[in-house]
């Protein structure tokens, strides 16, 4: 009896020990398999629609927070609801009611206390102000809207009528007024962990027409300063299945960068624009420039 006693006493030790790396190996697989059918879908809808921008209602002339604003939740109920199945519609006001958690925990493992409920909210470089002659935008601080899924994602939208199409192929320019819409998206509604990288995550769909939609998923920390040729291999060194963002990947991360917990700098992209030069994102004002590839500079890496 002794000795059954000690042989259970030490398979409870062990279950104790290894149970929660197990199950947190499960939910890890099951977030990501959930992750990655959620932009399978997201950019199958978005690719039906006949254009991004242009939907709801805005008080002509004025951006506060108090105009009439029908935006986001426009292009949810007359736009995106026509191509992907959707349960549950909320305004800004009413973001719990379709699942969405009063705080969630960021990438840095900060808390954030609510979720932002405008555009400028979310990033306050999306703050309206046209600047820099040639390089400059103009922004709406539109409200936020949300809506459920009926495979039970909780999401919300950040939505930019005025988006526009991708005419700054080589010169810098300001990247707020490329986006068309925004996406955090909660896998299982308000159950938890509501942290970044597990449950919680982020989207961004580019241009009114021809869009991209990109879905990138950061690690936590950046792989160190490299010069661009060589930041693919800082990133692999880092984890094996990383790899340096896009310039759409870098541009929604300067979006959600309080969701990353990014704070002031520049990112190497993986876009190339010439042998000698390539894409970077600036994080303070939403640059995004051509650079000599040979200089050092941050790099922060993406899961596949």
């Amino acid at each position: 009896m002794a000795e059954i006693l000690l042989s259970l006493t030490i398979i409870g030790v062990v279950a104790a020990i290894t149970l929660p790396s197990l199950t947190g190996n499960i939910n890890e697989r099951t977030w990501n398999t959930q992750r990655k059918a959620l932009y399978a879908r997201m950019s199958q809808a978005i690719a039906l629609m006949p254009a991004l921008n242009g939907y709801g209602t805005l008080t002509a002339g004025n951006e506060s927070t108090s105009a009439v604003d029908t935006a986001a939740e426009t292009f949810v109920t007359e736009g995106l609801s026509k191509v992907l199945k959707i349960n549950n519609i909320c305004d800004s006001d009413h973001l719990e009611d379709c699942g969405i958690a009063n705080q969630l925990t960021n990438l840095a493992g900060s808390t954030i206390s609510t979720f932002p409920k405008t555009l400028v909210e979310l990033n306050s470089m999306f703050n309206g102000t046209a600047c820099d002659g040639a390089y400059s935008y103009s922004q709406l601080d539109t409200k936020a809207a949300a809506f459920e899924t009926q495979n039970g994602e909780s999401i919300v939208v950040y939505y930019n009528p005025n988006c526009v199409s991708d005419l700054d192929s080589t010169s810098t320019f300001y990247t707020q007024g490329k986006m068309c819409a925004n996406f955090i998206y909660d896998l299982n509604g308000n159950k938890g962990p509501n942290t970044v990288g597990k449950d919680i995550g982020f989207m961004t769909a580019f241009y009114p027409a021809d869009s991209i939609v990109v879905a990138p998923v950061p690690l936590m920390t950046n792989a160190g300063s490299a010069k661009q040729k060589d930041a693919g291999a800082f990133c692999q060194k880092q984890d094996s299945e990383s790899r340096l963002p896009n310039r759409e990947e870098a541009i929604s991360m300067f979006y959600n960068k309080n969701l990353v917990g990014l704070t002031t700098g520049n990112l190497w992209t993986s876009s190339v624009i010439s042998v000698e030069n390539a894409w970077m994102q600036g994080l303070d004002s939403g640059y995004s420039w051509s650079r000599e590839r040979s200089q050092s500079n941050p790099v922060r890496c993406v899961k596949r």
